[in-house]
């Protein structure tokens, strides 16, 4: 794959911050039992992805995409 000339990996991350966003947003369909169950469990999954994401530090150089994000715990 070719990276785009006009690619901006700090806009990558801020797309990955309004997904984020957007999971939190998400109704729950009118479903119930295991489909409900397994539909929240996804919703948590996409939204904790996203976020970790949306928090990187994003640097693109030589035509490497490095994503830099930092998991220890606050102090």
């Amino acid at each position: 794959m070719t990276v785009p000339d006009e690619f901006d990996p700090q806009q990558m991350v801020e797309r990955f911050a309004e997904r984020a966003a957007s999971v939190r947003r998400r109704q729950i369909p009118p479903v119930e039992g295991e489909a409900r169950r397994e539909f929240i469990r996804q919703a948590e999954l996409d939204f904790r992805d996203f976020a970790m994401l949306a928090d990187a530090t994003a640097e693109l150089e030589d035509g490497v995409l490095t994503l830099r994000i930092d998991l220890r715990p606050s102090t």
